[in-house]
């Protein structure tokens, strides 16, 4: 098959950053690519050569988006799966593979997933409505705190609650849902595996992730993570078991935690490029996204070592902030060593929202990760 400066369409469904970042890899390889997201502001929206405006959801949209590409693939898991399926049943490549996204997009059937097939996570109880949870506390059943996460179309700490209390239900939407227990870690850690079409796997190094306490989002991602070699190894082994039993071809981003008594528990995973992997576009010898497309399109995987330690920093919109977006102190980042901003292009800021991270590399974690905390401090995502 001839993928570079040719008639061959990769199709890709979702046009947010990590599209994005997934189209400076074929725009490298000058690899014809048509999108579909449904704000007219999207991200990719520049950098593809068809866009198309519609809902990821809805089945008709999905079809005849997905019918004239040779691979189609995604960059967000809650799209229209019925329509995905019809169109790998016409012959068309869908990567990953729709029975893949069906296990990993609700998250009550993931943690299903790793049940039945031995793999080491937190205890849950399944709810089909949110409002069922107070009769289980109330008999019992289920005790304070727990992690209340809805089923589907969670992401980027949405869909996901700390309830220590009665009155934390509140509020929430009345859905389908999890309740796990809380896991006291020592680490959250994360590993991507990739596997490409025709069977060849590779994992990148176990990169450490540092939340911010509130938002429930990560605040920085350190690559390598500062655990011991046999927890490295241990978590490796654990992301490949996940990877092995789900079986798709793409990238699977396994978030897993380090408990106290240094157990390895998988969290959940992600079947595209994650925010744990944006480290390997200035750290790696193969970045995440490249790797995807290598694997998509069943070429040779590349090298997943890292050249230098990499630590990197989400920016996100800072609360009280609301409107056209302002990166204040940018200039001043860019006179450190080793930093480099990637901008995802999203014009309106909002409190939480993902607008941009940036990388800062160098020989020695400890430099990297001071630097990190200078850029943190520094830069501010606001509106004007």
């Amino acid at each position: 098959m001839h993928y570079f400066s040719s008639d061959f369409k990769l199709g890709i469904l979702g046009g947010g950053q990590l599209g994005k970042m997934l189209l400076y890899e074929t725009r490298k390889w000058d690899i014809q690519t048509k999108v579909l997201d449904s704000s007219e502001e999207a991200p990719c929206k520049i950098a593809c050569d068809k866009f198309v405006l519609g809902s990821l959801l809805d089945f008709d949209t999905v079809y005849n988006f997905g019918k004239d590409v040779d691979v189609l693939t995604i960059e967000i898991e809650n799209v229209n799966i019925d329509a995905l399926e019809k169109l790998e049943d016409e012959g068309i490549k869908v990567y990953p593979q729709p029975r893949a996204l069906r296990i990993i997009q609700n998250k009550a059937t993931q943690k299903l997933f790793y049940t039945d097939n031995e793999i080491p996570t937190s205890p849950f109880t399944r709810f089909a409505y949110t409002s069922e949870i107070k009769d289980s506390i109330t008999n019992g059943g289920l005790s304070f705190p727990f992690v209340w996460k809805s089923a589907q179309f969670g992401y980027d700490g949405q869909g996901v609650k700390v309830v220590k209390k009665i009155e934390d239900l509140e509020n929430l939407p009345n859905v389908e849902c999890i309740a796990e227990d809380m896991v006291n870690f020592k680490n959250e850690l994360a590993v991507i595996v990739s596997k490409s079409a025709s069977g060849e796997v590779k994992t990148y190094p176990v990169v450490e992730m540092e939340f911010h306490p509130e938002a429930n989002q990560v605040e920085y991602v350190i690559c390598p993570a500062r655990i011991e070699e046999h927890i490295a190894q241990k978590a490796q082994e654990v992301a490949l078991k996940v990877a092995e039993h789900i079986n798709l071809v793409g990238l699977l981003a396994v978030e897993l935690f380090q408990t106290q008594e240094d157990q390895i528990l998988v969290n959940e995973v992600a079947p595209r490029p994650h925010n744990s992997g944006h480290y390997s576009i200035e750290a790696s010898y193969t970045n995440q996204f490249e790797q995807h497309i290598r694997a998509i399109l069943d070429l040779p995987l590349g090298k997943t070592e890292s050249k230098v330690a990499g630590v990197m920093v989400n920016l996100v919109g800072a609360e009280g902030y609301t409107g056209d977006v302002v990166y204040e102190n940018i200039t001043e980042i860019l006179g450190l060593e080793g930093v480099t901003p990637h901008i995802y292009g999203k014009k309106q800021t909002r409190p939480f929202r993902k607008m941009g991270h940036v990388t800062i590399v160098d020989e020695d974690m400890g430099r990297a990760r001071e630097v990190a905390q200078e850029v943190k401090e520094k830069i501010k995502v606001i509106s004007k």
